[in-house]
C-alpha cells in the first residue's frame, strides 16, 4: 500500500474529533497520513496535541487564519472553534507552538478578502488601516515566526470573488521579507498567470475536493511541476466526488489523488510517489 499524504485538513476541530479514532482509523487503513492545521491558539493546542497521540500519522500546523484578524469579517464556525470567543493574536504563542517537535510547518495564515464586506476599507476606524492591513500585519508576524524557526510556511490564500487580489496582494508583500523557507499556497483558487508569477518565487500549491467537480483549474494542474503538487481535503470541508454530501475526511484524498492522475493524464502510482517525495522535501516528514 502506496502512503498517500493529506498536506492540510483539520481533524481536530469538532466537526470530526467526536469521532476522530475512526477517521484515524479509516484514514490508516487506505494508508493516509495528514498534517492537522489549526487556525487559532486553541485549535494549534488541538493539533499539537493530536500529532503527540498518533506520531507517524498526524504532523502538526500551527496559525492564525486571516478571517480571524479582524472584527469586521470575524464569526464563530461552530465546525472550527469550541469557544465562541474572538482570540486575539499573540505572536509570542505561535511561536513556542512552533518550536515543537511535532509541528512540521506554520500556518494557515495568509490573506482572506473573500468575506470582507464592500468598502471595508472605507467604513472601517480610522488609524487601524483597515481590515486588509490588519490581515497583511498578522501575515508578517506569522511569515517571520517561520522564518525564525525554519520551518515551511502554509497560506490561505483566498481572494475576493473574480480576482486574483489576495495572491497579487501577497506576491507584493514577500517581496520585502526573508523568504528562506518553503511556501506552499494551500487550496489554491487562482488563475494561470497567478500560479506562473507564485511558481517563479517558488510556491508549492495544494489541491482539494473543489477539483473534482469543478474544471476551472484543470490549466493550472497541467501547468505545474508535479514537484510543486500536493493533495490535500481540507477536511471537514470541501467533500470530493463522490462523497459529497457527507462530512470530509482525510481518506477521501485518494478521490483527489486520483483527479489530479487524471486531469494530468500521468499513471496514479507515479503521482503517488513524486508527491510523497514532495512531502518529504518541503516538510521534512
Amino acid at each position: 500500500m502506496k502512503e498517500v499524504f493529506d498536506s492540510h485538513t483539520h481533524v481536530s476541530f469538532p466537526a470530526l474529533a467526536s469521532d476522530l479514532e475512526g477517521v484515524l482509523m479509516r484514514a490508516r487503513e487506505s494508508g493516509v497520513k495528514m498534517i492537522d492545521v489549526g487556525t487559532t491558539y486553541e485549535t494549534s493546542l488541538k493539533v499539537l496535541e493530536t500529532a503527540r497521540k498518533n506520531p507517524g500519522e498526524v504532523y502538526a500546523c500551527v496559525g492564525f487564519h486571516p478571517s480571524h484578524v479582524s472584527e469586521i469579517n470575524w464569526h464563530h464556525d461552530k465546525n472550527e472553534q469550541a469557544s465562541a470567543e474572538k482570540e486575539i493574536f499573540n505572536r509570542e504563542n505561535f511561536l513556542q507552538l512552533a518550536k515543537e517537535k511535532e509541528v512540521v510547518a506554520i500556518g494557515e495564515f495568509g490573506l482572506d478578502y473573500f468575506r470582507l464586506p464592500k468598502d471595508s476599507e472605507v467604513a472601517y476606524a480610522k488609524g487601524s488601516g483597515g481590515p486588509k492591513e490588519e490581515q497583511k500585519k498578522v501575515f508578517k508576524e506569522m511569515w517571520a515566526v517561520a522564518e525564525e524557526v525554519g520551518k515551511p510556511k502554509m497560506l490561505h490564500l483566498r481572494p475576493s470573488k473574480g480576482s486574483d487580489d489576495a495572491y497579487s496582494d501577497t506576491l507584493e508583500l514577500i517581496k520585502d521579507l526573508p523568504n528562506t523557507t518553503e511556501k506552499i499556497s494551500h487550496f489554491f483558487v487562482g488563475s494561470l498567470d497567478v500560479a506562473k508569477k507564485m511558481l517563479e518565487v517558488g510556491f508549492n500549491f495544494t489541491f482539494g475536493g473543489v477539483i473534482t467537480f469543478v474544471r476551472d483549474y484543470d490549466e493550472v494542474i497541467k501547468m505545474l511541476p508535479m514537484e510543486n503538487i500536493l493533495f490535500e481535503t481540507d477536511a471537514p470541508y470541501v467533500t470530493p466526488e463522490p462523497m459529497r454530501g457527507k462530512v470530509n475526511e482525510p481518506v477521501n484524498v485518494l478521490y483527489v489523488a486520483k483527479k489530479i492522475a487524471e486531469i494530468r493524464g500521468v499513471d496514479y502510482d507515479e503521482l503517488i510517489s513524486q508527491v510523497r517525495s514532495n512531502v518529504k522535501r518541503i516538510f521534512g516528514i
